[in-house]
């Protein structure tokens, strides 16, 4: 799956490069890559868990055709009731596919908030510094202390 996810400036083969004038891994590119990459996997995630839960809601809806039909055939009834049980567990798991879906798209929603967030905050400093030709404090170095004279 993962072969799938979009190349993202800054990261060099999952791990946030330490060049290219990202902070390394607590650069801007990294983490706004990282970010994404999440976006995109939650996303790959949902994908997967809608084909799961058809799959089992396909599978559990043939199981109660058959047991109906091994009842018309009265076939010992504690296999008839064997397959009812497989088709109740295969519902189960579509439903519980349906919860990681929710789960999946809640994780895809913040990441894209975070980004968007990030963005706006982080971009013009980014912008700024790399068009300024002279080399940056390292990530952190300006944050507030808390303590003011």
């Amino acid at each position: 799956m993962s072969d799938n996810l979009p190349a993202i400036p800054g990261m060099n083969h999952g791990v946030a490069s330490s060049t290219g004038g990202t902070g390394g891994p607590l650069g801007f590119l990294a983490l706004a890559g990282r970010t994404a990459k999440l976006a995109a996997s939650a996303l790959f995630l949902k994908e997967g868990m809608h084909l799961l839960r058809s799959h089992m809601q396909a599978n559990s809806t043939a199981a109660l055709r058959l047991a109906e039909m091994c009842g018309q055939a009265e076939v010992e009834p504690r296999f008839t009731s064997m397959i009812e049980d497989v088709s109740t567990a295969l519902t189960g798991v579509a439903e519980a596919s349906g919860d990681m879906v929710n789960a999946a798209d809640s994780v895809d929603n913040d990441a894209r908030g975070f980004n968007n967030a990030h963005e706006s905050e982080y971009r013009p400093g980014y912008e700024a510094s790399n068009g300024s030709g002279v080399q940056q404090a390292k990530p952190g170095f300006y944050r507030r202390t808390g303590r003011r004279h």
